[in-house]
């Protein structure tokens, strides 16, 4: 039985105490209601008034049964609301003191700028990543519930560069700003990008022409759901074969695909090699869609066997994400 409950439960036998109290004084001592419910209140709570009318011995065995009755249920009353208020409190103390912990040791971590919608989706994909993210959010509410859940999170306004401060945005590898408004979108970016010139910053659009000013603001990217939900609808329509493929591609049976950039580190087992020497797609399973050349930014699509592996260039790769974390081991 949850507190909710059980505190629910124990406030209707209270009402059953004194109905119980009422009608038996009503009928022993022959009192009006009024009374009946008077000398009920005054016995269960124990204040030691005098009776209202002659108590003979069937009233005090019913007066001695109440108060025992009374007494146990008006104490384990009061308790359980005690240790519910309590044990509430502490348990949320607790999680913020540990998640304050948690959060002093974060590095190269990502920082998400509102939990509506849009930052829910955007905080799932993060969890199926398995990456280091924090949450900032206004509404306690919505922090309360994502702390229950275990994440990281502070309440706070992400305008504010106290909270950002909070938030280890000087350790962040990328920020993510999802607010409902284009204009605290674009002062939270500001903000932002006066903390950290390396961070990648991508931020929500929500007007036609919030993009480029979201990017004039400091953002590296900008996304818009409309934008997104429309051309995917126009795409199922126009391309049903293409979008069915890339969805099958990408959920195959209860396992899910998905394209992951993974970068070649320098001094790696990868570092220098030709791709056929590298074996990727024989040691991790994955398919190699291309390749991201650091040196000359150049895009090679469907790379041949020939092209070599260097400190710094990106591969854009398909698989899981057990088959990915076996090509960053590498």
């Amino acid at each position: 039985m949850n507190n909710r409950k059980k505190i629910s439960f124990m406030a209707s036998m209270v009402l059953s105490l004194l109905l119980l109290g009422t009608v038996g004084y009503k009928i022993l001592l022959d009192v009006s209601l009024v009374d009946a419910l008077y000398m009920t209140v005054i016995t269960i709570s124990t204040v030691g008034y005098g009776e209202i009318s002659q108590m003979d011995n069937e009233a005090k065995i019913f007066s001695i049964l109440l108060i025992f009755i009374s007494l146990g249920t008006v104490g384990y009353l009061f308790s359980s609301i005690v240790s519910s208020l309590l044990e509430g409190d502490l348990k949320l103390a607790w999680r913020r003191k540990n998640m304050e912990k948690n959060i002093s040791k974060l590095k190269n971590h990502y920082i998400i700028c509102g939990a509506g919608e849009t930052g829910l989706n955007a905080i799932k994909q993060f969890e199926k990543s398995n990456v280091q993210f924090i949450v900032i959010d206004k509404d306690e509410k919505v922090v309360n519930k994502l702390l229950e859940d275990n994440m990281l999170v502070i309440h706070g306004d992400s305008t504010d560069e106290s909270v950002l401060e909070k938030a280890k945005i000087r350790d962040a590898k990328g920020f993510i700003s999802t607010l409902p408004d284009d204009a605290d979108n674009v002062y939270t970016i500001l903000t932002a990008r006066s903390k950290s010139d390396e961070l990648y910053i991508v931020s929500r659009a929500i007007e036609k022409n919030a993009a480029s000013k979201l990017i004039k603001a400091g953002a590296n990217n900008t996304i818009s759901p409309n934008e997104i939900g429309g051309n995917r609808m126009a795409a199922i329509l126009l391309r049903p074969t293409v979008i069915s493929f890339l969805d099958i591609m990408t959920h195959v049976g209860d396992v899910i695909l998905d394209l992951e950039d993974v970068k070649v580190e320098k001094g790696s087992s990868i570092d220098g090699k030709k791709l056929r020497e590298a074996k990727i797609p024989e040691k991790t399973g994955l398919i190699i869609l291309a390749i991201n050349q650091e040196k000359d930014d150049d895009w090679i699509f469907n790379p041949n066997s020939d092209v070599i592996l260097k400190a710094g260039d990106s591969m854009i790769v398909l698989g899981t994400y057990e088959q990915v974390d076996k090509l960053k081991n590498l």
